[in-house]
Parts: structure tokens; C-alpha cells; sequence
């Protein structure tokens, strides 16, 4: 009797631990999917862009572009650059409203 008083405890124990930890990852989680929300909400709302998931992979395609247009001029790759750059800011004032 001893014994099964003994593991009831430790099975409840345990159980509060673990409980405690989904608890808490939930809550970190939680955390942060409102913060990204938010960091989502307020670039779109500045830029003027809605926030579907297609207008955010846009915006990184568009910045990619942007970003190779910079790496071309700095080769002294002028026709490239202004391929990569035409590209880019054709990309974003599409998506930028």
C-alpha cells in the first residue's frame, strides 16, 4: 500500500512537471507569433502593401534583387546591375502600393 502511495506520487509529480513545461513553451510560442504578427502588421501598414504571404515573399524577392543589383556594380558589372536592379524595383512598386 506503501508503495502504490509512493508511485501515485511520482507519477504526479512528474505529470505537473511536464505540464509545467508545455505550459510554458506555450506561452513562449504564443509570445512569439503575436511579436511577429505585430512586425508584420507594421511594415505592411508602412509600406503600404498588404500581408498576404505572397506580397512578404515579393518583398524578399524584391530585396534579393536589389541586393545582386549592388553585388554587379561593385564586380563593375554595369549591364548586370542594371538588369538585377530594373528587376528588383519592378518587383517592389509592384507589391508596394
Amino acid at each position: 500500500m506503501h508503495v502504490d502511495g509512493f508511485f501515485e506520487w511520482l507519477g504526479q509529480a512528474l505529470g505537473a512537471v511536464i505540464r509545467f513545461i508545455v505550459d510554458s513553451l506555450g506561452w513562449l510560442f504564443n509570445l512569439l507569433t503575436h511579436a511577429g504578427g505585430n512586425f508584420v502588421e507594421g511594415m505592411s501598414r508602412t509600406l503600404g502593401m498588404d500581408t498576404s504571404l505572397i506580397s512578404i515573399v515579393g518583398l524578399v524577392l524584391g530585396l534579393i534583387f536589389l541586393y545582386s543589383a549592388v553585388r554587379a556594380f561593385m564586380r563593375a558589372s554595369i549591364i548586370l546591375g542594371i538588369i538585377w536592379a530594373l528587376l528588383g524595383l519592378w518587383l517592389l512598386s509592384w507589391i508596394i502600393h
